[in-house]
């Protein structure tokens, strides 16, 4: 598969110039001093491991790091839930002891393709089943670079072209070996490209860190004021100037000037319909319709799909006010209790629960806290096992404390403001990840020389 897939690369460059100092490969055009090798070429080791009789049975806090592929990530090693081994069962199958350098390949599942090095912390460790050790010859190929290469859209490319119907299956060590690069032999340049890849990756790693931060304090601001334990300074006291108290109520202590109201007390919410999917002339209209699957946008401002008038008339979808909070009602993923709001009048599909606007409550304070109570929510589902869903009887009955309507739009406010800062440093880092793929593509295949 690989062959046919560079043989498809090769003719697709077939008839176009190659410039000077270049030269037409199986691969494709690479500068004319560098080679295409295979993993085979370049290794010392190709293999995996196994999981140990008793299975989970036999981890153990600490001891020997035993590396399964959820602890593979994207150039990196995720180690918040990796498990350990004893010495004695290290020693039944001591062959997938990791080294130095190892670079690791999850070649099952899911995660089939994601790829990095082994660093010092599972040093002497081992992998199971569904991790791959590739232990390449350093002198041929940096194993930082191979880590690169494999990770890059062509060595993900190959490894799908070896997965039957689309679906990634599984690679076999002879799969693995067969992967095949172009690579500079001057290992002065490999040091250089994984460098600059580096520093790429260090500013990534580094978003990625601020984001989860600050997602953290947002996620403590949410608990600390949609519940009134920690109070605005502007709300805070009373006309005598003493502090404002708390009152027992149906959700705990909440602040004296607080009420608990149902949503069914101060408004209605309504579900929708999907018109039948077998009839073309209901869709492609004008009406905008939204699919549970869109609150994930949390602000919803357009949607993928629009209904015709008959679609509209011949189904149970109806329209719901902008600005209401919309709650995912059923799906065995993470939909069912996911919130948005939409910004646009829209029409939605019966797995969706629109609550209508009420000119006495901030739609903004509610959807905070219905964000903040995704896990609640989902634990309010009806069915066996959580697989069931939720109901308009359900989220009508739901309580919650509200503060005077100034207060609720001023919390609100800060937490919008946080979505807003959050928002645009994950835009940062989704142009970050667009520019190392730019530069994954001239570097790895020599279009750009750093030397």
């Amino acid at each position: 598969m690989v062959d046919l897939m560079v043989n498809e690369q090769r003719s697709g460059t077939a008839g176009k110039d190659v410039p000077a100092g270049y030269k037409l490969t199986e691969v494709g055009v690479i500068p004319e001093d560098w080679v295409v090798i295979s993993i085979d070429d370049c290794t010392t080791k190709v293999g995996s491991g196994k999981t140990p009789t008793g299975g989970a049975s036999v981890y153990i806090d600490s001891g020997r790091p035993f590396v399964r592929s959820q602890n593979v990530d994207w150039g990196r090693l995720d180690l918040a839930d990796v498990v350990h081994i004893t010495d004695e069962t290290h020693n039944t199958f001591s062959g997938s002891e990791i080294q130095q350098d190892d670079v690791l390949l999850n070649i099952t599942g899911a995660s089939i393709g994601r790829c990095a090095k082994a660093d010092f912390r599972v040093i002497g460790g081992n992998v199971n089943q569904h991790v791959c050790i590739i232990r390449t010859e350093a002198k041929k190929l940096s194993p930082s670079l191979l880590v690169e290469l494999i990770n890059s859209n062509y060595g993900q490319n190959q490894i799908d072209s070896y997965q039957a119907g689309g679906n990634r299956e599984g690679l076999n060590f002879s799969q693995v070996k067969n992967l095949k690069f172009a690579i500079t032999p001057n290992s002065f340049e490999q040091t250089e490209i994984v460098r600059t890849l580096n520093d790429i990756n260090a500013f990534t790693l580094a978003l990625e860190n601020l984001i989860a931060k600050k997602q953290a304090i947002k996620a403590a601001a949410m608990q600390q004021l949609l519940t009134g334990k920690t109070r605005l300074p502007q709300f805070a006291l009373r006309k005598d100037g003493s502090a404002k108290g708390y009152k027992k109520s149906e959700l705990g202590a909440i602040p004296e000037d607080w009420v608990v109201t149902s949503i069914g007390q101060f408004t209605d919410c309504c579900a929708g319909g999907t018109p039948s999917t077998k009839i073309s002339a209901y869709w492609g209209g004008t009406h905008p319709w939204m699919s549970s699957g869109e609150l994930h946008l949390k602000q919803v401002y357009a949607v993928a799909d629009y209904i015709t008038d008959e679609g509209l008339v011949n189904s149970s979808t109806k329209y719901v006010p902008k600005n209401s909070v919309l709650v995912g009602l059923a799906g065995q993923g993470k939909t069912r209790g996911t919130v948005a709001i939409n910004r646009i009048e829209l029409c939605t599909n019966q797995s969706i629960a629109a609550i209508f606007p009420s000119k006495h409550h901030s739609t903004e304070f509610l959807f905070y806290n219905l964000d903040s109570r995704y896990e609640e929510l989902r634990s309010l589902s009806t069915g066996d096992g959580g697989r069931g869903g939720l109901n308009l009887t359900i989220i009508r009955k739901l309580h919650l404390a509200f503060p005077p309507k100034e207060e609720q739009t001023a919390i609100a406010t800060i937490l919008s403001d946080m979505d807003k800062e959050i928002q645009t440093l994950q835009q940062r880092l989704d142009k970050t990840r667009q520019l190392k793929q730019g530069m994954m593509q001239e570097l790895l295949t020599g279009k750009t020389r750093l030397i």
